[in-house]
């Protein structure tokens, strides 16, 4: 490369739980630079995992479910003489965290149901006891690269 790779930013933890976990997830939750609205969003969530679960923590549920999400290996394309190979590649750790967020958000967005904040929360239950549309998502991944595994030798 040519150029030199820009330095990581650091992110801030957020106000309630002291996490940068939740702020980074906040930041793609976020729509239009609306971080106070997108904040609450997310606390109104994890209020509500709180009382519909027999857990005292909704912070520890919302954890648990980010981690059911996190994939661990994805399937990469690569030409290899005029075929393209789909080859499981293992995935960094700020990839994953990142395709887990993006997930959750992406399929609690698509629930039905009134205010963003209930869908996330049912979206956050759900992947707590490893259900829901975000948690399908990975194991396809999974299920995908498991199938594709006698390509792993092309791996660059």
């Amino acid at each position: 490369m040519r150029k030199h790779k820009p330095k990581k930013r650091t992110i801030l933890a957020d106000p309630r739980f002291n996490d940068a976990l939740v702020t980074r997830f906040v930041n793609n939750l976020m729509w239009d630079g609306k971080k106070s609205t997108a904040f609450a969003i997310f606390y109104d969530a994890v209020d509500i995992v709180t009382e519909r679960t027999d857990e005292k923590n909704g912070h520890e549920t919302w954890k648990r479910a980010l981690q059911n999400c996190t994939p661990q290996i994805e399937v990469r394309s690569r030409r290899i003489g005029g075929a393209t190979f789909q080859i499981p590649t293992e995935i960094p750790l700020d990839r994953k965290i990142f395709m887990g967020i993006r997930w959750m958000i992406q399929y609690a967005r698509k629930r039905s149901g009134k205010g963003m904040a209930s869908k996330l929360a049912q979206e956050i239950m759900a992947a707590a006891k490893n259900e829901g549309a975000a948690v399908k998502r990975k194991e396809d991944t999974h299920k995908m690269a498991e199938a594709n595994r006698a390509f792993a030798h092309f791996r660059a």
